[in-house]
Protein backbone atom coordinates (compact mmCIF):
# COMPACT_ATOMS: atom_id res chain seq x y z
CA UNK A 1 0.00 0.00 0.00
CA UNK A 2 1.74 3.12 -1.01
CA UNK A 3 2.04 5.64 2.32
CA UNK A 4 3.51 8.38 0.64
CA UNK A 5 1.48 11.16 2.40
CA UNK A 6 -0.28 13.43 0.79
CA UNK A 7 0.80 16.65 3.63
CA UNK A 8 3.18 16.84 5.70
CA UNK A 9 3.08 19.13 8.50
CA UNK A 10 6.00 20.34 9.84
CA UNK A 11 5.21 21.25 13.78
CA UNK A 12 3.90 18.84 16.66
CA UNK A 13 2.72 21.89 18.33
CA UNK A 14 -1.08 22.20 19.31
CA UNK A 15 -1.42 23.61 15.99
CA UNK A 16 0.25 21.45 13.76
CA UNK A 17 -1.42 18.35 15.49
CA UNK A 18 -5.05 20.36 15.12
CA UNK A 19 -3.86 20.83 11.68
CA UNK A 20 -3.06 17.04 10.87
CA UNK A 21 -5.89 16.25 12.86
CA UNK A 22 -8.60 17.79 10.86
CA UNK A 23 -6.23 16.71 7.54
CA UNK A 24 -6.77 13.49 8.40
CA UNK A 25 -10.59 12.95 9.76
CA UNK A 26 -11.06 14.62 6.08
CA UNK A 27 -9.14 11.75 4.41
CA UNK A 28 -6.23 12.75 4.05
CA UNK A 29 -2.88 10.60 4.59
CA UNK A 30 -0.90 13.02 6.59
CA UNK A 31 2.79 12.65 7.95
CA UNK A 32 3.61 14.89 11.33
CA UNK A 33 7.23 16.08 11.47
CA UNK A 34 9.16 18.12 14.74
CA UNK A 35 12.30 17.62 16.35
CA UNK A 36 10.60 17.60 19.86
CA UNK A 37 8.03 15.30 20.79
CA UNK A 38 4.62 16.44 20.33
CA UNK A 39 3.50 19.63 22.48
CA UNK A 40 6.87 20.24 23.67
CA UNK A 41 7.44 23.68 22.48
CA UNK A 42 5.26 26.86 23.29
CA UNK A 43 2.22 24.34 24.18
CA UNK A 44 3.70 23.40 27.49
CA UNK A 45 3.96 26.10 28.66
CA UNK A 46 0.23 27.90 27.85
CA UNK A 47 -2.57 28.19 30.77
CA UNK A 48 -4.64 27.23 27.75
CA UNK A 49 -6.84 30.25 28.51
CA UNK A 50 -10.34 30.45 26.01
CA UNK A 51 -10.42 34.67 26.38
CA UNK A 52 -10.68 36.09 22.96
CA UNK A 53 -12.66 39.02 24.16
CA UNK A 54 -9.52 40.65 25.95
CA UNK A 55 -6.19 38.50 25.09
CA UNK A 56 -6.52 40.01 21.70
CA UNK A 57 -5.89 43.25 22.58
CA UNK A 58 -6.75 46.47 19.91
CA UNK A 59 -6.36 43.79 16.19
CA UNK A 60 -9.75 44.13 15.26
CA UNK A 61 -9.46 41.02 12.77
CA UNK A 62 -7.25 38.83 15.44
CA UNK A 63 -10.32 39.30 17.84
CA UNK A 64 -12.82 38.20 15.45
CA UNK A 65 -10.46 35.42 14.51
CA UNK A 66 -10.44 34.46 17.98
CA UNK A 67 -14.13 34.63 18.89
CA UNK A 68 -14.97 32.12 15.79
CA UNK A 69 -12.21 29.64 16.87
CA UNK A 70 -14.20 29.76 20.77
CA UNK A 71 -17.15 29.58 18.76
CA UNK A 72 -16.24 26.08 17.48
CA UNK A 73 -14.80 24.89 20.78
CA UNK A 74 -17.26 23.03 22.07
CA UNK A 75 -17.87 21.12 18.74
CA UNK A 76 -13.94 20.67 18.39
CA UNK A 77 -13.54 18.92 21.57
CA UNK A 78 -16.44 16.26 21.39
CA UNK A 79 -15.25 15.37 18.16
CA UNK A 80 -11.59 15.07 19.72
CA UNK A 81 -13.30 13.10 22.52
CA UNK A 82 -15.08 10.69 19.96
CA UNK A 83 -12.24 10.25 18.00
CA UNK A 84 -9.18 9.88 20.56
CA UNK A 85 -11.26 8.14 23.85
CA UNK A 86 -9.42 10.85 26.09
CA UNK A 87 -11.70 13.14 27.82
CA UNK A 88 -9.65 16.62 27.86
CA UNK A 89 -10.56 19.42 30.44
CA UNK A 90 -12.42 22.08 29.53
CA UNK A 91 -14.37 24.84 31.16
CA UNK A 92 -16.38 28.27 30.54
CA UNK A 93 -16.76 29.68 33.49
CA UNK A 94 -16.04 33.06 32.55
CA UNK A 95 -13.01 35.30 33.62
CA UNK A 96 -12.28 38.07 35.81
CA UNK A 97 -10.70 41.74 35.18
CA UNK A 98 -9.36 43.21 38.87
CA UNK A 99 -8.74 46.78 38.65
CA UNK A 100 -6.29 47.64 41.16
CA UNK A 101 -6.71 51.52 40.52
CA UNK A 102 -8.98 53.71 39.13
CA UNK A 103 -6.80 54.62 35.88
CA UNK A 104 -6.89 50.42 35.22
CA UNK A 105 -11.13 50.63 36.02
CA UNK A 106 -11.89 53.00 33.63
CA UNK A 107 -10.13 50.62 30.90
CA UNK A 108 -12.53 47.96 31.74
CA UNK A 109 -15.00 50.60 31.63
CA UNK A 110 -13.95 51.25 27.74
CA UNK A 111 -13.91 47.78 27.63
CA UNK A 112 -17.24 47.07 28.30
CA UNK A 113 -18.46 49.71 26.08
CA UNK A 114 -16.37 48.08 23.40
CA UNK A 115 -17.87 44.70 23.87
CA UNK A 116 -21.40 45.90 24.67
CA UNK A 117 -21.38 47.53 21.12
CA UNK A 118 -20.39 44.14 19.63
CA UNK A 119 -22.66 42.09 21.55
CA UNK A 120 -20.35 40.39 23.93
CA UNK A 121 -21.71 39.99 27.45
CA UNK A 122 -20.14 41.63 30.22
CA UNK A 123 -20.12 42.88 33.64
CA UNK A 124 -18.63 45.85 35.21
CA UNK A 125 -18.55 45.07 39.35
CA UNK A 126 -17.82 47.39 42.24
CA UNK A 127 -15.54 46.03 44.95
CA UNK A 128 -18.15 44.47 46.38
CA UNK A 129 -19.41 42.62 43.56
CA UNK A 130 -16.06 40.97 43.05
CA UNK A 131 -15.61 39.58 46.76
CA UNK A 132 -19.09 37.97 45.96
CA UNK A 133 -17.57 36.06 42.90
CA UNK A 134 -14.23 35.93 44.44
CA UNK A 135 -14.09 36.15 48.02
CA UNK A 136 -10.58 35.70 48.10
CA UNK A 137 -9.13 38.52 45.75
CA UNK A 138 -7.08 41.42 47.47
CA UNK A 139 -9.58 43.52 49.47
CA UNK A 140 -7.85 47.01 48.26
CA UNK A 141 -9.47 46.74 45.08
CA UNK A 142 -11.34 49.38 42.40
CA UNK A 143 -13.55 46.78 40.88
CA UNK A 144 -13.91 44.42 38.01
CA UNK A 145 -14.93 43.21 34.68
CA UNK A 146 -16.41 39.38 34.20
CA UNK A 147 -17.33 38.14 31.10
CA UNK A 148 -18.67 34.69 31.21
CA UNK A 149 -18.45 33.12 27.97
CA UNK A 150 -14.26 32.69 28.68
CA UNK A 151 -12.76 29.73 29.82
CA UNK A 152 -9.86 27.39 29.24
CA UNK A 153 -8.56 24.05 28.35
CA UNK A 154 -5.92 22.15 29.41
CA UNK A 155 -3.18 22.19 26.54
CA UNK A 156 -1.07 18.58 27.95
CA UNK A 157 -4.84 16.84 27.93
CA UNK A 158 -5.42 18.74 24.23
CA UNK A 159 -1.77 17.32 22.73
CA UNK A 160 -2.64 13.97 24.10
CA UNK A 161 -6.15 13.66 22.56
CA UNK A 162 -4.70 15.56 19.01
CA UNK A 163 -2.39 12.60 19.02
CA UNK A 164 -4.26 9.86 19.81
CA UNK A 165 -7.15 11.23 17.67
CA UNK A 166 -4.92 12.21 14.60
CA UNK A 167 -3.35 8.93 14.54
CA UNK A 168 -6.50 6.55 14.51
CA UNK A 169 -7.50 8.91 11.62
CA UNK A 170 -3.96 7.23 9.82
CA UNK A 171 -1.82 10.12 10.28
CA UNK A 172 1.84 9.15 11.53
CA UNK A 173 4.28 11.29 13.90
CA UNK A 174 7.51 11.60 13.59
CA UNK A 175 10.75 13.36 15.55
CA UNK A 176 13.18 14.43 13.17
CA UNK A 177 14.55 18.16 12.87
CA UNK A 178 13.66 20.01 9.47
CA UNK A 179 16.25 21.88 7.30
CA UNK A 180 14.83 22.77 4.38
CA UNK A 181 11.54 22.39 1.90
CA UNK A 182 12.14 22.90 -1.62
CA UNK A 183 9.10 22.41 -4.23
CA UNK A 184 9.01 21.46 -8.06
CA UNK A 185 7.17 20.43 -11.01
CA UNK A 186 6.91 16.62 -8.78
CA UNK A 187 5.52 17.72 -5.44
CA UNK A 188 7.43 19.48 -2.23
CA UNK A 189 10.41 17.45 -0.54
CA UNK A 190 11.75 18.09 2.86
CA UNK A 191 14.79 17.72 3.81
CA UNK A 192 15.32 16.48 7.39
CA UNK A 193 18.87 15.97 8.67
CA UNK A 194 18.49 12.28 8.25
CA UNK A 195 15.80 11.94 5.29
CA UNK A 196 14.26 13.10 2.62
CA UNK A 197 10.39 12.79 2.86
CA UNK A 198 7.89 14.11 -0.04
CA UNK A 199 4.57 14.88 -0.93
CA UNK A 200 1.76 16.92 -2.57
CA UNK A 201 1.55 19.68 -0.22
CA UNK A 202 3.42 21.06 2.75
CA UNK A 203 2.35 22.83 5.87
CA UNK A 204 4.76 24.48 8.09
CA UNK A 205 3.61 25.07 11.71
CA UNK A 206 6.95 25.21 13.45
CA UNK A 207 6.09 28.18 15.77
CA UNK A 208 9.10 29.97 16.92
CA UNK A 209 10.99 27.65 14.74
CA UNK A 210 9.60 28.39 11.29
CA UNK A 211 12.02 31.34 10.45
CA UNK A 212 15.07 28.62 11.03
CA UNK A 213 13.26 26.57 7.93
CA UNK A 214 14.34 27.44 4.50
CA UNK A 215 11.51 27.69 1.83
CA UNK A 216 13.23 27.75 -1.20
CA UNK A 217 11.87 30.64 -3.28
CA UNK A 218 10.08 32.08 0.33
CA UNK A 219 11.78 34.58 2.46
CA UNK A 220 11.75 33.24 5.98
CA UNK A 221 9.00 34.04 7.45
CA UNK A 222 9.49 37.01 9.98
CA UNK A 223 8.24 35.00 13.22
CA UNK A 224 10.64 35.19 16.43
CA UNK A 225 10.42 33.79 19.91
CA UNK A 226 9.10 35.57 22.67
CA UNK A 227 9.87 34.20 26.25
CA UNK A 228 6.99 33.66 28.13
CA UNK A 229 7.29 31.81 31.75
CA UNK A 230 4.55 29.72 33.73
CA UNK A 231 3.96 29.27 37.29
CA UNK A 232 2.61 26.34 38.53
CA UNK A 233 1.33 26.73 41.86
CA UNK A 234 -0.49 23.64 44.27
CA UNK A 235 -3.73 23.72 46.56
CA UNK A 236 -5.96 20.74 47.74
CA UNK A 237 -8.48 23.42 46.54
CA UNK A 238 -8.06 26.11 44.48
CA UNK A 239 -9.20 29.40 46.33
CA UNK A 240 -10.12 31.24 42.91
CA UNK A 241 -13.52 29.32 40.67
CA UNK A 242 -12.37 30.99 37.56
CA UNK A 243 -9.97 32.80 35.45
CA UNK A 244 -8.60 35.93 37.19
CA UNK A 245 -6.57 39.02 35.64
CA UNK A 246 -4.55 41.96 37.49
CA UNK A 247 -2.09 44.32 35.98
CA UNK A 248 0.86 41.85 36.15
CA UNK A 249 -0.41 38.69 36.11
CA UNK A 250 -3.01 36.10 35.69
CA UNK A 251 -4.49 33.55 37.59
CA UNK A 252 -5.89 29.90 35.79
CA UNK A 253 -7.65 27.66 38.55
CA UNK A 254 -7.55 23.85 37.30
CA UNK A 255 -9.92 20.89 38.57
CA UNK A 256 -6.88 19.68 40.56
CA UNK A 257 -6.62 22.17 42.82
CA UNK A 258 -3.75 23.09 40.47
CA UNK A 259 -3.30 27.06 39.68
CA UNK A 260 -1.34 28.48 36.61
CA UNK A 261 0.69 31.77 37.18
CA UNK A 262 1.55 33.90 34.00
CA UNK A 263 3.05 34.65 31.91
CA UNK A 264 6.13 36.96 31.27
CA UNK A 265 7.08 38.17 27.62
CA UNK A 266 11.05 38.51 27.32
CA UNK A 267 12.70 39.50 24.10
CA UNK A 268 14.93 37.02 25.00
CA UNK A 269 15.60 34.54 21.73
CA UNK A 270 15.75 30.93 21.54
CA UNK A 271 16.69 31.14 25.64
CA UNK A 272 14.50 28.78 27.05
CA UNK A 273 15.72 28.81 30.50
CA UNK A 274 13.44 29.59 33.25
CA UNK A 275 14.58 32.56 35.73
CA UNK A 276 14.70 33.87 39.07
CA UNK A 277 13.30 37.33 38.03
CA UNK A 278 10.49 35.60 35.86
CA UNK A 279 9.70 33.17 38.69
CA UNK A 280 9.66 36.06 41.60
CA UNK A 281 8.29 38.63 39.47
CA UNK A 282 5.40 35.82 38.89
CA UNK A 283 4.87 35.10 42.15
CA UNK A 284 4.87 38.55 43.58
CA UNK A 285 2.02 39.56 41.41
CA UNK A 286 -0.11 36.65 42.12
CA UNK A 287 0.39 37.59 46.07
CA UNK A 288 -0.85 41.26 46.01
CA UNK A 289 -3.48 39.73 43.53
CA UNK A 290 -4.78 36.92 45.28
CA UNK A 291 -2.91 36.63 49.22
CA UNK A 292 -3.66 33.27 49.75
CA UNK A 293 -1.11 32.38 47.03
CA UNK A 294 1.67 32.65 49.83
CA UNK A 295 0.45 29.11 51.51
CA UNK A 296 0.40 27.59 48.34
CA UNK A 297 2.92 25.06 47.22
CA UNK A 298 5.73 25.76 44.64
CA UNK A 299 5.05 22.98 41.61
CA UNK A 300 7.13 24.56 39.30
CA UNK A 301 7.80 26.81 36.33
CA UNK A 302 7.46 26.02 32.01
CA UNK A 303 8.75 27.94 30.04
CA UNK A 304 7.37 28.21 26.21
CA UNK A 305 8.86 30.21 23.01
CA UNK A 306 5.79 32.13 21.71
CA UNK A 307 5.96 32.82 18.07
CA UNK A 308 5.42 36.30 17.11
CA UNK A 309 5.01 38.21 14.14
CA UNK A 310 6.11 42.31 13.71
CA UNK A 311 2.81 43.18 13.36
CA UNK A 312 0.97 40.47 16.44
CA UNK A 313 -0.80 38.67 13.32
CA UNK A 314 -0.71 34.84 12.72
CA UNK A 315 0.53 33.93 9.32
CA UNK A 316 -1.67 31.37 7.35
CA UNK A 317 -2.02 30.91 3.91
CA UNK A 318 -0.14 29.92 0.67
CA UNK A 319 3.60 30.41 -0.06
CA UNK A 320 3.64 33.20 -2.71
CA UNK A 321 6.41 31.59 -4.49
CA UNK A 322 6.51 27.86 -3.20
CA UNK A 323 3.80 25.89 -4.85
CA UNK A 324 2.50 23.73 -2.45
CA UNK A 325 3.62 25.00 0.46
CA UNK A 326 1.01 26.81 2.91
CA UNK A 327 2.15 28.82 6.41
CA UNK A 328 0.12 28.44 9.57
CA UNK A 329 2.71 29.52 12.50
CA UNK A 330 3.06 33.06 14.30
CA UNK A 331 -0.15 32.39 16.76
CA UNK A 332 1.99 34.21 19.60
CA UNK A 333 0.15 33.92 22.84
CA UNK A 334 -2.98 32.63 20.75
CA UNK A 335 -2.55 28.83 19.42
CA UNK A 336 -4.33 26.84 21.74
CA UNK A 337 -7.09 29.85 21.25
CA UNK A 338 -6.85 29.72 17.51
CA UNK A 339 -6.28 26.30 17.12
CA UNK A 340 -10.10 24.71 16.04
CA UNK A 341 -10.55 27.47 13.17
CA UNK A 342 -6.77 27.33 12.10
CA UNK A 343 -7.17 24.04 11.32
CA UNK A 344 -10.50 24.40 9.50
CA UNK A 345 -9.21 27.03 7.80
CA UNK A 346 -6.19 25.60 6.66
CA UNK A 347 -7.29 21.78 5.86
CA UNK A 348 -9.96 23.71 3.42
CA UNK A 349 -7.13 25.37 1.80
CA UNK A 350 -4.79 22.65 1.47
CA UNK A 351 -7.23 20.45 0.13
CA UNK A 352 -8.39 22.81 -2.64
CA UNK A 353 -11.09 24.92 -1.03
CA UNK A 354 -11.20 28.17 -2.24
CA UNK A 355 -9.55 30.33 0.29
CA UNK A 356 -11.78 31.93 2.83
CA UNK A 357 -11.77 35.57 2.72
CA UNK A 358 -11.19 35.98 6.90
CA UNK A 359 -7.45 34.56 5.24
CA UNK A 360 -6.83 38.03 3.98
CA UNK A 361 -5.34 39.79 7.05
CA UNK A 362 -3.34 37.04 7.57
CA UNK A 363 -1.59 35.94 4.09
CA UNK A 364 2.18 35.00 4.28
CA UNK A 365 3.07 37.88 1.36
CA UNK A 366 1.85 40.63 3.76
CA UNK A 367 5.54 41.39 5.10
Amino acid sequence: MDRTPDVIVIGAGVIGLSIAFELSRRGARVHVVDARAPGEGATQASAGMLTPHTETGHLPALRALAAHSLDLYDAFLQRLREDSGIDVEYRRYGSLHVATDQAHLENLRRLAVRLAASAVAAELLNPQQVHQHEPAIAADIAGGLLLPAHGYVVAPDLVRALVAAATAHGARIETERVLAVRADATGVRVETESSTLQAARVVVAAGSWSSRISVAGDNAVPVRPVRGQIVHLDWSTSPISRIVWGPDCYLVPRATGTMLVGATVEEAGFDERATTAGVHDLLDAACDLLPPAWQAAFAGVRVGLRPATPDELPVLGASPHAPGVYYATGHYRNGVLLAPVTAVLLAELVLGQPADEVLSAFRPDRF
